[in-house]
């Protein structure tokens, strides 16, 4: 499950609630502004909170924001202290309870994530981004009808979540519901296209055997990211699966251009190279996928009916 990058929506829907209080001035600004970077976001709240300028809620959104900056840098341990800061001033504020739920979603403590997106939901019940982060939660410890529940009041909350339509489809397909799971992931490329969106809807055309519509779907995640191996990798999978040996082959050499630590597109194309009958080069790389993954088995028996190992 993908954790959204950005709660900057949220930020902002909060702190335009909070009292007004004195103009809040650049520090305030870069505080909650929707474009401020991880690194900015923490140095303009920290100013905020230093100099003692804000107050109340005002100054609950500073650690709330501060807190949202450091989680994105990975700084976990200090984005909770600032969340719970947050909360002490605040109990009635639904940012930081939606926030330090997130945190506590990276550290893998997941019922004390969704207890946190409890209590910010009770608060403010208008907000899909909460439901569709306590759905994420949900959907890793395996509650894929909690989950489900959480993504569909995020949607109705919001129906040009994309985020949400591109979680609930994974719930969809590990549910085996591939007609819903595409319905979704469509949605969700119509939003939002991206890499991620196509492969994902790729991988249940892949799944449901629908092979020309999987390779279109890789296809377009190259168009929009070329230099990520993703899709030449899957699409060359695809190939392989429809006979095209030539055309898998020429998709792992991209595949393995901008990432040459993958173990099976190594093993993929001696699979293709060795179709060619091209025994030397699939000889070659099906060592090369062992050297990466000791024991694998399908490179070991590929080598053994080569008579190379």
């Amino acid at each position: 499950m993908r954790v959204p990058l950005s709660l900057m929506a949220l930020l902002a829907a909060l702190i335009s609630t909070a009292p007004a209080a004195a103009e809040g001035g650049p520090a305030w600004d870069a505080c909650v502004a929707l474009t401020s970077t991880p690194d900015q976001r923490v140095k303009a709240c920290s100013s905020v909170i230093d100099t003692k300028s804000e107050s109340g809620r005002r100054l609950a959104g500073a650690y709330c924001n501060r807190g949202h900056g450091l989680t994105e840098k990975r700084e976990l341990d200090a984005a909770l202290s600032d969340l719970d800061e947050a909360v002490r001033l605040a109990p009635d504020y639904a940012c930081p309870y939606n926030n330090r739920g997130r945190v506590y979603s990276f550290k893998r403590d997941y019922d004390r994530a969704i207890a946190d997106y409890d209590q910010a939901i009770k608060l403010d019940p208008s907000l899909g981004l909460v439901y569709n982060n306590r759905g994420e939660s949900r959907f890793n410890k395996g509650d894929l009808d909690g989950a489900l529940a959480d993504f569909d009041a995020a949607i109705k909350r919001d129906p040009n979540y994309a985020m949400a339509y591109g979680n609930r489809g994974l719930v969809s397909y590990r549910k085996h519901d591939m007609a819903h799971a595409i319905t979704d992931y469509t949605m969700r490329i119509k939003l939002a296209p991206d890499l991620l969106a196509y492969i994902d809807r790729g991988n249940v055309y892949r799944d449901s055997e629908q092979l020309d519509r999987a390779a279109a779907d890789y296809g377009e995640a190259i168009r929009l990211a070329p230099t990520d191996a993703r899709g030449w990798r899957n699409r060359g999978m695809i190939r392989l699966f429809q006979g095209d040996n030539k055309g898998g082959l020429s998709d792992y050499d991209k595949a393995l251009q901008y990432d040459p630590s993958d173990v099976f597109s190594w093993n993929n194309r001696g699979q293709a190279r060795l179709r060619l009958g091209d025994k030397q080069g699939a000889i070659a790389d099906f060592r090369k996928a062992l050297e990466l993954k000791p024991g694998l088995s399908s490179a070991q028996e590929s080598l053994r009916k080569l008579g190379a190992l």
